[in-house]
C-alpha cells in the first residue's frame, strides 16, 4: 500500500439552514446531498453548479437525522415532533408520514436492501418498519434511557444502538433479541454504526473517546482519546481503513484503523461539529455544525491506496475458502491514546503497536513493535521530515478555511454596507420632506 498520502481539500460549502445542522448523508449518485437541521426543515443540496437547493418543510419540530436510500430515490427523516417522514427529493418534495413513536426520534437508517428503516427514540425504543408497506413491524426494548442512534449492519441481519445508558447493544433483526451489551463507555453513547466488513462496531460517546469493538468476540480492539469534547458523530470509510469523526472541540478527526492512529484534524467549523459522513465510493466526505454550514471535503488521502485495497480485498476473498475466518487476537492491547495538536503527526505511530488489516475483514489485530526509523546517509530522519511535510499540508488546509472565512466576512461586509446606503438615503428623503414644511412656517 502507498504511504504518499494526500491531504484533504475542503472543496465547496454550502449556507441556508436557520439552525445548526444535525445530520448529513450522500445520494449514492453523488449529484445530492441531505442535511437535517434543528430549524425543522430537511435540505437537499444539489451538487452541480447553478442548481438550487431544496427545502422540505413538514416536521413540526427539529429534524434530527436523514438517510438517502441505497437507490437514492427516497430520503428519510426522523424528527422531534415524533414521526419519520420519506420524502421523494426533487422540486415538488412530497412525503408520507411514518408514525409509532412517543418520543422524539432520534436516527432512522435504510438496510442495505432499502426494504426495511430502523429507527431510534426518546421512547427507549427501537423500531423496525418496512418501506414499500410503510408499516411499522416491531420494537426492541430493553434500552433504559433515550437511544440516541440504531444502524443496520451490512447484511441486514443485525442492528446496533447506542444510548444514554451508557450502552452499545448488538440485536438479532430476526429472533428480536439482545445478543450483546458493551458498556466500556463512561457517557451517553451518541453515535453508533456498524464497520463495512460488518466484523467490528464503533462507538462516539460524550466522554470524549471513540471505541472499536469486534461483535465476533465482544472484545474491545481499539480506543481513541483524541477529542477534547464529546464527540457526536462518525463514519466509516468504505474500504474500512478508516474514520472520521465530529465533535463539539469543532473539529473533524480521520483515524488510520489499520495502524491505529490520528490521521488528520480538520478545522473548519465555527463552534460544534455535529454529523460526518463519507460518500458511498469514499472519494469525498461532508461535514455539518452548529454554525450552519455545510461542508464537502475531498478525501484525496485515499487515492493512492484505495484501489490497491480494493484489490487485495478482491484477491483475498477470491482465495480464501468458504466458512474461513481471519486471525482473532487471544488479547487486545492496552487502549491506544492518541494526543495530537492542530496538525497531526505522520510519523511513527503514538501506539507501541501497529494495526495490520486483513483481506476484507474489519481491522485485524496481530501487533508487532514499531520500529524507529533511522536517518538515511545522515540527513533528516524519514519521520520528522514526513511530520514536517504533514504539518504543511494541514497549514494549507487551515489557508483554505481561513479563505472561506474571508469571503463569509466580504459577504457581511457588504451586506452591512447596502444597510448603511439605505439608511443614509432614507435620512436624506427624510430631511429633504421636512425642509419645505420648516421654510413655509417661517
Amino acid at each position: 500500500m502507498s504511504c504518499a498520502l494526500d491531504d484533504p481539500t475542503l472543496e465547496r460549502h454550502f449556507k441556508g439552514h436557520r439552525d445548526t445542522i444535525t445530520s448529513i448523508d450522500f445520494n449514492c449518485n453523488m449529484k445530492q446531498i441531505a442535511t437535517g437541521s434543528m430549524d425543522s426543515c430537511v435540505m437537499i443540496w444539489n451538487l452541480k453548479p447553478q442548481m438550487r437547493a431544496y427545502r422540505f418543510v413538514g416536521h413540526k419540530d427539529a429534524v434530527m437525522s436523514v438517510q438517502f436510500s441505497p437507490s437514492g430515490h427516497l430520503v428519510a427523516s426522523a424528527s422531534r415532533d415524533k414521526t419519520v417522514r420519506l420524502w421523494v427529493p426533487s422540486v415538488k418534495g412530497e412525503s408520507t408520514v411514518f408514525r409509532a413513536h412517543t418520543g422524539t426520534v432520534r436516527s432512522v437508517n435504510f438496510s442495505s436492501d432499502g426494504q426495511s428503516l430502523v429507527t431510534a427514540s426518546d421512547d427507549k425504543t427501537i423500531k423496525v418498519w418496512t418501506v414499500h408497506r410503510q408499516k411499522f413491524l416491531f420494537s426492541l426494548s430493553q434500552h433504559i434511557n433515550w437511544v440516541r442512534c440504531a444502524k443496520f449492519s451490512p447484511d441486514g441481519r443485525l442492528i446496533v444502538s447506542a444510548s444514554d445508558d451508557r450502552t452499545v447493544k448488538i440485536w438479532d433483526k430476526n429472533s428480536r433479541e439482545c445478543i450483546y451489551s458493551f458498556c466500556e463507555h463512561g457517557g451517553y453513547v451518541n453515535y453508533a454504526d456498524f464497520h463495512p466488513s460488518g466484523t467490528c462496531i464503533a462507538a462516539g460517546s460524550t466522554d470524549n473517546t471513540v471505541k472499536v469493538w469486534d461483535i465476533r468476540t465482544n472484545k474491545l480492539l481499539q480506543h481513541y482519546q483524541v477529542h477534547s469534547a464529546v464527540v457526536n458523530s462518525l463514519s466509516f470509510h468504505p474500504s474500512g481503513n478508516y474514520l472520521i469523526t465530529a465533535s463539539n472541540d469543532s473539529t473533524l478527526k480521520i483515524l488510520d484503523l489499520v495502524e491505529g492512529r490520528l490521521l488528520y484534524t480538520l478545522h473548519g467549523h465555527q463552534g460544534p461539529a455535529t454529523c460526518v459522513a463519507f460518500s458511498r465510493t469514499g472519494n469525498y466526505f461532508a461535514s455539518g455544525g452548529s454554525d450552519e454550514q455545510v461542508m464537502v471535503w475531498r478525501t484525496n488521502f485515499d487515492s493512492a491506496d484505495y484501489g490497491e485495497v480494493l484489490r487485495s480485498q478482491q484477491k483475498a476473498a477470491s482465495m480464501e475458502p468458504r466458512g474461513s475466518t481471519s486471525h482473532i487476537p487471544t488479547q487486545v492491547p492496552e487502549s491506544t491514546e492518541l494526543s495530537h495538536g492542530r496538525c497531526s503527526d505522520r510519523g511513527p505511530s503514538t501506539s507501541q503497536h501497529s494495526h495490520t488489516s486483513q483481506g476484507s475483514t474489519a481491522p485485524s489485530f496481530s501487533y508487532q513493535e514499531q520500529p524507529q526509523r533511522s536517518a538515511p546517509d545522515g540527513g533528516v530522519p524519514a519521520a520528522l521530515a514526513s511530520t514536517l511535510e504533514h504539518i504543511v499540508g494541514q497549514l494549507d488546509i487551515l489557508t483554505q478555511t481561513v479563505s472561506v472565512l474571508e469571503q463569509r466576512l466580504t459577504l457581511t461586509e457588504n451586506r452591512l454596507k447596502d444597510c448603511i446606503d439605505n439608511q443614509r438615503e432614507i435620512s436624506f428623503r427624510l430631511r429633504c420632506s421636512t425642509d419645505p414644511e420648516s421654510t413655509a412656517s417661517h
